[in-house]
């Protein structure tokens, strides 16, 4: 179009109607691309907003998960005392256990011994009280004989 000579009127409006055509195709393009832009703009600014919400969100789970760290380590070590006391009180139970069955033992080891001792005298008893029996068996019929005896001489 630049520098074409115009011959007639017609001829010019035909490069006016062009130019005109191509300027509105033109303005609707930049158009079209500013509205895009804008868009595009409105797109990041939407991002833009939602990473400094995220980014409150996280730093809110982040406090979260630091104070749910710090109290499960805090319950931890009450869990752990809790644990040695009690391990503390198992180990003096079973020493007081243990002590108690050498006392039962030895308990034991005496009453085996006085069993011993009553068994041995009530042999004893038993031998002496047959013994005695059998003195008194003799004696009766030594006396027996013996009044047998003053009987005849009585006669």
């Amino acid at each position: 179009l630049q520098g074409a000579p115009v011959s007639t009127d017609t001829e010019l409006d035909g490069y006016v109607r062009e130019f005109e055509t191509r300027v509105r195709q033109d303005m609707e393009e930049i158009y079209t691309r500013l509205d895009d832009e804008q868009t595009e703009r409105q797109l990041l600014a939407g991002r833009l907003n939602m990473l400094f919400m995220d980014r409150r969100a996280h730093a809110y789970s982040r406090q979260l998960m630091e104070t749910e760290a710090r109290m499960s380590k805090e319950a931890w070590g009450r869990a752990t005392d809790a644990s040695d006391l009690v391990h503390g009180e198992v180990i003096s139970l079973r020493t007081t256990v243990l002590g108690q069955i050498s006392e039962i033992r030895e308990l034991q080891a005496v009453d085996r011994r006085r069993q011993t001792v009553i068994s041995e005298l009530l042999r004893m008893d038993y031998r002496r009280s047959t013994e005695t029996s059998e003195s008194r068996t003799a004696l009766h019929g030594q006396i027996t004989a013996l009044q047998g005896q003053v009987t005849a001489l009585q006669t």
